[in-house]
């Protein structure tokens, strides 16, 4: 019963796949039924009809041969022997006046029961055409109409006509037609469903490959499909032109980015470095001109550390941001820039790294800026009198660098886009704090160069824990 329903779960009801199945399968079974229904009553008709002629043929002959007795006998022992000579093993006839009072009737009934006798013989209202009649497990057809004789009327003539036997072979006949219309439905169903899967599957594979399509691989993905249908080769080079201009619109934004980037940081860090300098001697100014001048030279230094964000992602976007990756102890590169980090904050961090050297094949620049970034991103989401916590572990082949804070938190549905560029989970906490939305992107762009990961976890109000996988 769970794999039923399992199963059920599966079943995609919006597919194609299974509309055209369902479809051609209705139309199959109708088409398979409308034949086997009329062939039915086609051939109940045929089975009738012969049995109707022979009464007919019984009702139209009676008056011949009771005319024909009469001549030499009595009128009612001649009906008697001329109903004889008429009855057989299927065929049963009686007259009665119109009193029903029987005068003559079939002596001899066969196989037919007393009970179905006296059954057939109480139908006094027959049709005037023949028609089919079941009585309990046999089939009849009966007839009635008036007898006469050389224009004088003797009485009402009964006519019952056996077709048990034909009735049941034909039943029989019927039931083995069902059957194999049913059959022949469900094998067509079988083969439209593997045709419609064979006929999808240029479909299928398409797919497959637009999944894997990334950012990085727009300028040289091509979609081939040999043996596909013209339409579905129509719209793979339908793709392919798309994913051309997506190609070059994806280079020009990452050209533009990336010269804006760099021609904005020069001029930027000189007019950074002459606040700089103004502020060094500051004996003639006010205090109103020291505060300006100092948010400017913040903002200043702020605005430079973005562009060199960006000019990082522009290069790894390129393909030219590279490392200098070496074996080192991350215990000391932890430590440093724990030193680092306490020089601007006076939070406390703590490193956890149970007394045992860890190493990793890292560049070292690099991880400094990924640990900066997160204790940063640490320290702005989470309050001042809680700490932060650096643990160092190593598992099999893999060095893990954890940093668990008690901050916010972050939703749930948050947490899957963190780490995309300019993403930011509240737009004005994170512009109160400073932030560009960045620092993550920058985390993962870099991690990744060096052959590693990082992930999140983290629950509202309980903090966040970001853990730093690298290669051993």
């Amino acid at each position: 019963m769970n794999q039923i329903k399992v199963l059920w779960k599966k079943i995609d009801f919006c597919s194609l796949r299974l509309r055209l199945t369902i479809g051609i399968a209705i139309v199959s079974a109708l088409g398979n039924g409308g034949i086997a229904i009329w062939m039915s009553w086609r051939m109940q008709q045929i089975l009738v009809d012969s049995h109707k002629s022979h009464v007919e043929q019984i009702a139209a002959r009676l008056p011949y041969d009771v005319k024909l007795y009469s001549e030499m006998m009595q009128l009612e022992t001649g009906l008697q022997k001329a109903i004889n000579n008429l009855t057989n093993t299927n065929s049963f006839l009686w007259v009665q006046k119109l009193n029903r009072q029987i005068i003559a009737k079939s002596t001899k009934w066969h196989s037919l029961s007393d009970s179905t006798v006296a059954e057939l013989m109480a139908k006094t209202e027959m049709p005037i055409k023949p028609e089919v009649y079941k009585i309990g497990q046999r089939y009849f057809i009966l007839y009635s109409g008036s007898l006469q004789v050389e224009g004088k009327l003797i009485g009402k003539l009964f006519i019952v006509q056996d077709i048990t036997s034909e009735q049941i072979m034909f039943l029989a006949m019927i039931q083995t037609l069902w059957i194999a219309s049913i059959l022949v439905i469900i094998v067509i169903t079988a083969v439209i469903a593997y045709y419609v899967r064979r006929s999808l599957q240029p479909l299928r594979q398409l797919n497959q490959m637009t999944e894997v399509i990334s950012a990085k691989d727009l300028a040289q993905a091509q979609l081939h499909l040999d043996n596909a249908p013209s339409e579905v080769k129509e719209l793979a080079q339908t793709f392919n032109m798309l994913l051309s201009r997506l190609s070059q619109s994806w280079e020009q934004e990452r050209q533009f980015v990336s010269n804006v980037s760099h021609e904005l940081r020069t001029p930027l860090t000189i007019v950074h470095g002459y606040l700089q300098s103004v502020l060094r001697r500051q004996n003639n100014l006010t205090e109103i001109q020291i505060e300006a001048l100092e948010t400017a030279a913040s903002e200043a230094e702020q605005t430079i550390s973005l562009l060199e964000d960006l000019l990082d992602l522009a290069r790894a976007d390129s393909g030219y941001l590279h490392f200098q990756i070496e074996s080192c102890i991350l215990n000391d590169l932890v430590a440093e820039v724990v030193g680092m980090a306490n020089k601007y904050s006076e939070r406390t961090i703590q490193i956890e790294d149970k007394a045992c050297f860890v190493k990793a094949k890292v560049d070292y620049n690099r991880l400094k800026q990924v640990l900066l970034n997160l204790i940063d991103n640490a320290i702005k989401y989470s309050q001042p009198d809680t700490s932060i916590i650096l643990k160092l572990n190593q598992q099999g082949n893999q060095a893990t660098i954890q940093l668990c804070d008690r901050g916010y938190g972050i939703p749930l549905q948050h947490q899957s886009r963190i780490f995309e560029r300019f993403y930011r989970v509240d737009e004005a906490r994170n512009h109160a704090t400073g932030g560009s939305g960045l620092g993550l992107s920058i985390v993962k762009t870099l991690v990744e160069g060096m052959g590693g990961s990082v992930t999140v976890h983290s629950k509202l109000g309980e903090g966040s824990v970001f853990t730093v996988i690298l290669p051993i």
